[in-house]
């Protein structure tokens, strides 16, 4: 199975450190630590800064970006109809949850995107964590129920795609007489992305997903939840593939001195106020019900002092999450060394990877460059390495 890359656009703002306030525009208190989109003026905004790191990550050969959203950021949809227009290959993968809008609307909205970009349009399905942010979008069901709704609006999406007469009557949708027509029935549904470690998750991921996505953990954890996720797909008795992917960040430079060297510093310049508006964001804090995001907290139980403590593998840190806000872990090092660390997740079963790294425009180049031409030559030389080894057995 091919390795693909993606590359997650900073919706929420960008910088170079936590302290940075004069990057590209101006602090705002909501992104803690990233500087915020200009609103105020006539000069290009933030919208134009998005389409350079799209392009960016277009041109060094990215497969596609993710386009997050959060309360504080602007919406991917919108977003994402403005990059179809500034890239040519480059895959959209919008981040929605069912609770957003009718599935038979989603899936209007999204033949018509595919229309616009040529086939790029993708989902990443956000079931939601619950808590305090998910009743601020104003959902208040449980935990199972939301993956059950999940299941639901994809059933939806892929009948009423498939054309009219579409009818359906279910626990939380209904439609009568419905189906796209042409020209937008000729569409094909967006390739789905589906996380969560929950067993409802797996459940879900297993019948609908193309790709079972989580947040990057040790090799050993992170084999754990493919391990489940193919268990859920047998448990369905489902023949088709499904791919595994995992969200991480990437610090890599031309050594490891400089590497860990950066990331201290950036370490460094944490302090309370930085994390005004982050700390709501990381993981295991507040009343989330994310299994996933539980499973960060795990890394390091919320010790998060001492950047040693932090180091939970070999080029692995699990403090990003106090940096920025969300996933936790970072692969550092040099840029062999990146690329030998993602080869050993492409061993257990990662086979698509979605990266950041800030600043987003210039480490995209930086990335694209320097890191991903060589982990081809890191998977094969481990392959080759694996198969000696059978060999002399």
């Amino acid at each position: 199975m091919a390795v693909e890359f993606l590359w997650r656009l900073p919706m929420h703002g960008d910088g170079r450190r936590a302290h940075d306030r004069h990057t590209r525009g101006e602090w705002n208190n909501q992104t803690a630590s990233r500087v915020a989109p200009k609103t105020d003026s006539d000069d290009f905004g933030y919208i134009d800064y998005l389409s350079q790191v799209a392009r960016a990550a277009d041109l060094v050969g990215f497969h596609g970006a993710l386009i997050p959203i959060f309360r504080f950021t602007e919406e991917p949809w919108v977003v994402a109809a403005a990059l179809a227009r500034e890239t040519r290959n480059l895959r959209l993968l919008i981040a929605m949850q069912p609770w957003f809008m009718h599935p038979a609307y989603a899936a209007q909205m999204a033949a018509s995107l595919q229309r616009i970009s040529r086939g790029r349009v993708e989902w990443n399905i956000v079931t939601g964590g619950g808590g305090a942010d998910q009743r601020a979008y104003g959902d208040f069901i449980d935990h199972d129920s939301r993956y059950a709704r999940t299941d639901e609006f994809l059933d939806v999406v892929k009948g009423y795609s498939a054309g009219e007469p579409y009818t359906h009557k279910g626990r939380f949708y209904q439609v009568e007489g419905g189906g796209l027509v042409a020209p937008l029935s000729s569409q094909p549904v967006p390739r789905i992305y589906l996380a969560g470690a929950s067993d409802a998750a797996m459940a879900v991921a297993a019948k609908h997903g193309d790709v079972h996505l989580s947040w990057g953990e040790p090799l050993a954890k992170q084999k754990e939840v493919i391990d489940r996720a193919r268990q859920a797909l047998d448990a369905q008795n489902a023949e088709r593939d499904l791919r595994f992917g995992m969200r991480i960040d990437i610090l890599a430079r031309e050594t490891e001195e400089q590497a860990w060297a950066e990331l201290r510093q950036m370490f460094a310049t944490v302090s309370d106020s930085t994390q005004l508006g982050g700390t709501r964001r990381t993981v295991g804090v507040g009343d989330s019900e994310s299994v996933g995001a539980k499973r960060q907290f795990a890394l390091h139980q919320g010790n998060t002092q001492h950047f040693d403590d932090l180091i939970v593998g070999p080029n692995l840190w699990a403090g990003m999450s106090k940096i920025r806000g969300g996933p936790g872990c970072v692969i550092v090092g040099s840029h062999e060394q990146v690329a030998e660390r993602l080869a050993e997740y492409v061993d257990i079963g990662v086979s698509t990877f979605i990266l950041a790294s800030n600043p987003h425009l210039e480490e995209a180049y930086r990335v694209g460059e320097e890191v991903l031409p060589l982990v081809a030559g890191a998977i094969d030389a481990r392959r080759t390495a694996a198969a000696l080894r059978v060999a002399l057995a």
